[in-house]
């Protein structure tokens, strides 16, 4: 088989394996890879103009094969070969969805000048599959550069160890190691996905990280998937061949979760169609090539390979090819162009004019491809024997390149970005003659780093020759525009590749309302690859050496594993399958018949054992008795999950912290131990082996997706509230969001240790302890305001003081004259936040009822504000949804400074107490925050609901926690009192029914024996 070794994305040998079992082991057929939408040869067109007439010659050679191929393959019988592109029509990869979401979003124009400026950097967490010194860690290092200048803060981690590790710890970016294995530093699970506004995986071995990603609370997280590889696209059509459904749906649902899959060229989307779900995009611009190439040409020698094909030292060699995208390996694009420009470049054509050191090379289609056909044409016109050869895309493009004089670049269709070969035959330094395309034009200027020429004009294309060859050899002219060119290839896509990912990083990241909005990227910007780090990298390294290290990795590529493991699969479970025997008896009539007799006696011994019991007089005592003996009987039954070692730990303990999260990608970073305990917000994400709470059984209206949402842990906390006693039975209480450990502020043992000694000595009054504070990280906060108001606009959108202020007066009914924004100090002292706090049960129950209120408030403020129809805290899609997460978030330090409770800040690290806003420096309102005006305000809700007098159909307050009230008490200690007094009446009716008229006695077995 045939070297592939046009691929961009590296060198692949015809021992690339592909797994397969013993009864699916399909050739590899290429022209199926072809209609499955792979990257295929290329049309060529040749052309030249030195000596007119071989030109002409060449040329009618091709357009003469081009027809021959349109007629055989169109006159033939439909059915006999796969669907045809018809003649004249252009393959285009079009992302129309996304294109279309983009348009709609409109990017960030708009909140740039609507927005108010945030306090901290977007956070990128970048994922890289290897860190090999390659083409791809160049671009990976120049996007995060420039990126970064833009306003990006990058986090880096890294599959696997390399040499690439030196250079982004020298570019001033620290890198974490991630691995499946427990033992390892950093797991993928126990990566806090959510602290990002994004994430990008750089390689297909991101889809390891894909698992987690796909867990709540993740799944919200946007994804940029970077595909540069071509090694799946190329086995996806084998797995439909073989069967192997499932691991294609594998994959697509990889690929699926991903925001945006982003690819370096148009051929790629076309080869991994069988996984597109309408998230493909392209964004062209790569080093690939222009590295390649460098590496190339230090290890091999031209003269040696012109010597191994067969070409003399002196052979003016033109190499003619045509676009990369070439759909079923036949050049209908552009047959039609060629057809009109052949007539008239015919009539300059001279055979005597043909030296015979001119030789014309024609790259397209394969190996095995029309070769016959090409040199039956070159015959048939009076070339001379061995002048013209043609090579499939599957050869060894690289040494047709290197030993090539000029290149002709026949394809006459736009292309949507610059044909890649033109660009490997620029950076090999050989001069260039190719139509004024779009895509080429933009960067190649007109004798100055090639030739151009029109189509539509033969004298343009003679021109352009004439310009290149003077008395058969390449001029000065074109040496000047080869160097030039060699230059310009260098970086000639940087710039287009770095605006490409900054536009699509503004469609695709959520930029929350405390975070600054990056700079937008100049077009005019001047942006060069980062060769300066890879100084000698490029050039040491030996071809064949770079080679072995690509197919190594290769074999050790996810794609190869998956298909090993996929494979033994599906030969153990037909093994399993064939081994099995199914032993099949039927019972007989006899059984049957022992059967029945079986039912029959065992029926008359249940009623002889009924009529016995009935007739035995027993005392059942009083009601009291049956009460606490069915009380005991409840406690004895098995629990459907284990009591795990924790909480038999916790018995006895002062305290017990619970830890709010909601989704299995959260449950490595909760706790296990004597004081923990989980409470989740999804039913479904509850951990099997522990005892944790479920929030939602608790408070029912959790189950309704939006109040869930809005609510945020403040819903765990009222479903703890609600009955407390069954579920909490200790002086003090805790909570701390999955998310504190994600952000390391979650406490240590010692920290732990620390507030459990000083809790049990506490008797200085109320006292609330917290470890996550507001501050920002210094690295991210580029402004030194730490207002608490200020603080509190910066996260829900610049609106948290009006919000609260109209919640706060609508809460207590304060007239419009009247200030309703408790005061803050403005500086001095930390805030807590994330709900990482710990206070006595008393205490918090009372923060229960005014969190309870506030929140009904807030919630029925939205409802009746009709002049917006929209959260107004939140400027990203994800803060609209949990719209009221962030105020709630900051509530506690709201209530604590004004109800007069001393605030300590314990230090999650070392345990050290240091008391926050002490009590005499204080500006409080007590009367809003006294627990009498609560309590009353508590119970005439609750009289109000019970009532069934509130104006609003979906009120929220009764739904968030018991409702209770002097007169619910009343009624109830009613409805007892009348059951008790109805419990004894029915008793003293059955007594004296027994007095009066006694016992009555059936006789025994009388019934079976009329039976019988």
């Amino acid at each position: 088989m045939a070297r592939e070794l046009f691929s961009r994305r590296g060198p692949h040998l015809a021992g690339s394996r592909l797994p397969s079992d013993s009864t699916h082991r399909p050739a590899m057929d290429r022209r199926h890879r072809a209609h499955a939408a792979a990257r295929k040869g290329s049309t060529c067109r040749p052309s030249r103009v030195v000596i007119i007439g071989g030109l002409g010659l060449a040329v009618i050679v091709f357009f003469a094969l081009g027809f021959w191929q349109q007629s055989t393959m169109i006159d033939g019988p439909v059915d006999d070969g796969p669907r045809r592109r018809p003649l004249g029509s252009v393959l285009r990869f079009v992302p129309a969805d996304l294109q279309r979401r983009f348009e709609e979003q409109g990017g960030l124009d708009r909140l740039r000048s609507e927005r108010e400026p945030g306090i901290r950097r977007p956070r990128v967490a970048l994922v890289i599959g290897s860190m090999d010194k390659d083409s791809r860690s160049l671009m990976l290092l120049t996007l995060v550069k420039y990126l970064t200048e833009l306003g990006y803060k990058f986090t880096i981690f890294a599959l696997k160890h390399g040499e690439a590790h030196s250079l982004w710890t020298f570019s001033g970016y620290e890198v974490s190691f991630v691995s499946t294995k427990q033992d390892s530093k950093l797991e993928y699970g126990s990566v806090d996905w959510s602290n990002f506004e994004g994430v990008i995986l750089s390689s297909l071995e991101g889809k390891q990280v894909i698992s987690s990603l796909m867990q709540e609370p993740f799944v919200s997280v946007p994804l940029i998937w970077l595909i540069q590889e071509d090694i799946l696209g190329k086995h996806i059509s084998h797995y439909t061949e073989w069967g192997w459904q499932d691991l294609i749906s594998e994959w697509r649902s990889a690929f699926s979760r991903a925001d945006v899959v982003v690819f370096p060229d148009y051929s790629l989307p076309l080869l991994y169609s069988l996984l597109d779900i309408g998230n493909f995009f392209v964004i062209s611009g790569s080093p690939v090539d222009v590295w390649a190439t460098q590496g190339y040409i230090k290890s091999h020698s031209r003269y040696e390979l012109r010597k191994k094909y067969g070409f003399g030292e002196d052979d003016l060699l033109i190499l003619v090819t045509g676009s990369h995208l070439f759909y079923d390996e036949l050049p209908w694009d552009y047959v039609a162009a060629m057809h009109a420009l052949a007539p008239q470049v015919k009539t300059h054509a001279r055979l005597k004019d043909l030296g015979g050191m001119i030789k014309f090379v024609f790259l397209c289609g394969n190996s095995t491809d029309a070769s016959g056909s090409f040199q039956e044409i070159a015959t048939h016109l009076g070339f001379p024997e061995g002048s013209v050869r043609q090579y499939g895309m599957d050869h060894d493009v690289n040494n047709l390149l290197l030993m090539a004089d000029s290149v002709l670049y026949g394809s006459f269709e736009e292309e949507q970005s610059f044909p890649p070969l033109l660009l490997r035959a620029m950076s090999f330094g050989i001069p260039i003659v190719a139509p004024d395309l779009t895509t080429i034009k933009k960067y190649v200027v007109d004798q100055t780093h090639g030739f151009i020429f029109h189509p539509s004009d033969p004298e343009s294309l003679a021109t352009a020759f004439s310009h290149l060859i003077k008395d058969k050899k390449l001029s000065s002219l074109a040496h000047v525009a080869a160097s030039n060119a060699r230059e310009l290839s260098m970086d000639m896509q940087a710039s287009d590749c770095i605006a490409g990912y900054a536009k699509l990083l503004e469609n695709v990241l959520q930029f929350p309302s405390d975070v600054m909005l990056p700079q937008s990227f100049s077009p005019t910007r001047q942006t060069s690859w980062l060769w300066g780090l890879f100084v000698g990298d490029v050039e040491e390294r030996d071809y064949h050496m770079q080679t072995e290290g690509y197919l190594s990795r290769q074999r050790s590529s996810i794609v190869y594993l998956l298909e090993e493991q996929y494979a033994k699969n599906h030969m153990d479970n037909r093994s399993r399958v064939e081994k099995k025997a199914y032993t099949e008896e039927f019972p007989t009539q006899l059984d049957w018949d022992i059967v029945s007799e079986m039912e029959i006696s065992e029926d008359l011994e249940r009623r002889e054992i009924q009529e016995l019991e009935e007739r035995m007089e027993r005392t059942l005592g009083s009601w009291e008795d049956v009460y606490r003996n069915a009380k005991k009987a409840e406690k004895l039954k098995f629990e459907a999950n284990e009591r795990d070692e924790g909480e038999l730990e916790r018995t006895g303990r002062p305290l017990c912290i619970y830890e709010i999260y909601n989704g299995e990608g959260a449950w490595p970073f909760l706790h296990r131990g004597s004081i923990y305990r989980g409470i989740t917000l999804l039913r479904s994400a509850q951990r099997s082996r522990a005892d944790d709470l479920d929030a939602v059984s608790r408070l029912p209206i959790l189950n309704e997706t939006y109040y869930r949402d809005i609510l945020c842990e403040l819903g765990a906390m009222f479903a703890v509230a609600n009955g407390v006693d069954n579920v909490h039975k200790l002086p003090w209480i805790g909570f701390q969001s999955w998310r504190a450990a994600g952000k390391k502020v979650s406490l240590s043992d010692k920290a732990a240790e620390i507030l459990e000694k000083t809790i049990q000595s506490e008797n200085k009054g109320d006292v609330v302890y917290y470890w996550a504070l507001m501050a920002m990280d210094p690295r991210d906060v580029e402004t030194e305001d730490t207002d608490f108001w200020s603080m509190c606009d910066s996260l829900n959108n610049g609106h948290c003081r009006a919000v609260f202020e109209d919640a706060f007066r609508r809460m207590y009914g304060l007239p419009d004259d009247v200030e309703a924004l408790p005061p803050m100090p403005v500086t001095g002292g930390q805030w807590s936040v994330l709900h990482s706090w710990v206070m006595p049960t008393p205490s918090f129950l009372e923060f229960v009822m005014f969190s309870r209120m506030f929140a009904d408030s807030l919630d029925s403020l939205n409802k009746n504000n009709s002049s917006t129809t929209e959260c107004v805290l939140g400027s990203s899609m994800l803060e609209k949804r949990h719209c009221y997460c962030r105020i709630f978030e900051v509530l506690v330090n709201v209530w604590a400074y004004h109800s007069a409770r001393r605030m300590v800040y314990l230090n999650p690290s070392n345990g050290n107490l240091s008391e926050q806003h002490p009590l005499e420096h204080r500006d409080m309102w007590v009367k809003y925050f006294s627990f009498p005006l609560l309590k009353s305000m508590d119970e005439d809700l609750a009289e109000e609901a019970d009532d069934g007098m509130h104006p609003v159909d979906k009120w929220l307050w009764p739904s968030t926690g018991e409702v209770l009230w002097q007169g619910i008490l009343d009624r109830e200690r009613e409805q007892r009192y009348r059951r008790k007094m109805d419990k004894k009446r029915k008793t003293k009716e059955k007594l004296l029914e027994r007095q009066k008229y006694g016992y009555k006695q059936k006789t025994l077995g009388q019934e079976q024996k009329d039976k019988v």
